[in-house]
């Protein structure tokens, strides 16, 4: 005989809306109190984070910036952090320096590179000419700005004054100065025709350099001419605006004949400043 299964009775039960209201309540004031504590954690986190990061930095800036015990020259260069910043460099850029065989083995010299825009080209070429001719070597210019004024000065940099430059050339010193800044791989700005005249004053010879790089690419390169020929001598500020030109036009024969540096990529053939053929 055929068995019937027997279903169990459904049976509705009354809801109190009030509870249910209540407990929903219960359940949202319970999550927004987790979320604030959660958001304050995290935020207290963040805080802290960023506390012991300015710490941090402001730690590394002191160490920068501080006056080191024995470690400086008369115009205040650190070699040992000369030495650090060059390895570091070395991490970026691969620079290949010639002509550092014209420069005087132990008299001063100023040499003149161009100066590409948003280029730290006096720096760069002043550690590229140190590490090829193992002597200290100097460039002209400091940051307005006091915490970098005072760590341009550990590297190498001199005042932007005549009278500094002639103090370090008058004591056998080798000494780069940046032109004004210019547009294109190609273009040389104007040369502070006082510190050439610093050079005059003190019979020390210049020297054009030229620089190329590329954001691309980790080469990177310093040439430096032969002397530029001091124009005939005359009374008054005539000859050093005079060799200032010429340091120029000896820079521009330089880059070209340098060319550009090619990235081995289509950016070659783009017509950005510094990059590929124009």
């Amino acid at each position: 005989m055929a068995q019937h299964a027997t279903l169990a009775p459904v049976i509705d039960l009354p809801v109190d809306s009030d509870h249910r209201v209540d407990n929903e309540a219960r359940v949202g004031r319970s999550l927004g109190r987790t979320v604030t504590r959660t958001n304050r954690l995290v935020a207290g986190a963040i805080d802290a984070l960023a506390e012991a990061a300015s710490d941090g930095v402001l730690a590394a800036t002191r160490r920068l910036t501080e006056e080191p015990t024995n470690a400086t020259d008369d115009w205040g260069r650190d070699p040992m952090l000369v030495r650090n910043m060059m390895l570091l460099a070395q991490l970026r850029w691969d620079v290949a320096t010639g002509g550092d065989q014209r420069l005087p083995k132990n008299a001063g010299a100023l040499v003149v590179v161009n100066s590409p825009s948003w280029s730290s080209s006096t720096i760069f070429t002043a550690f590229a000419i140190s590490e090829a001719i193992d002597r200290p070597v100097r460039f002209v210019g400091r940051s307005a700005i006091p915490v970098w004024h005072s760590f341009d000065r550990r590297i190498g940099g001199l005042l932007d004054h005549p009278d500094e430059v002639a103090g370090a050339l008058r004591s056998d010193e080798i000494v780069v100065l940046g032109a004004g800044s210019a547009q294109g791989s190609r273009g040389v700005g104007s040369v502070d025709h006082t510190i050439i005249g610093a050079a005059l004053a003190t019979r020390t010879r210049v020297f054009p350099a030229a620089t190329t790089s590329s954001p691309f690419s980790r080469r990177a390169r310093v040439e430096i001419g032969t002397a530029t020929r001091v124009p005939r001598k005359r009374r008054g500020p005539l000859t050093e605006l005079e060799l200032a030109d010429r340091i120029r036009r000896d820079i521009r024969g330089l880059l070209d004949e340098m060319g550009d540096i090619s990235t081995g990529t289509p950016l070659d053939w783009l017509p950005l400043s510094g990059i590929g053929a124009h």
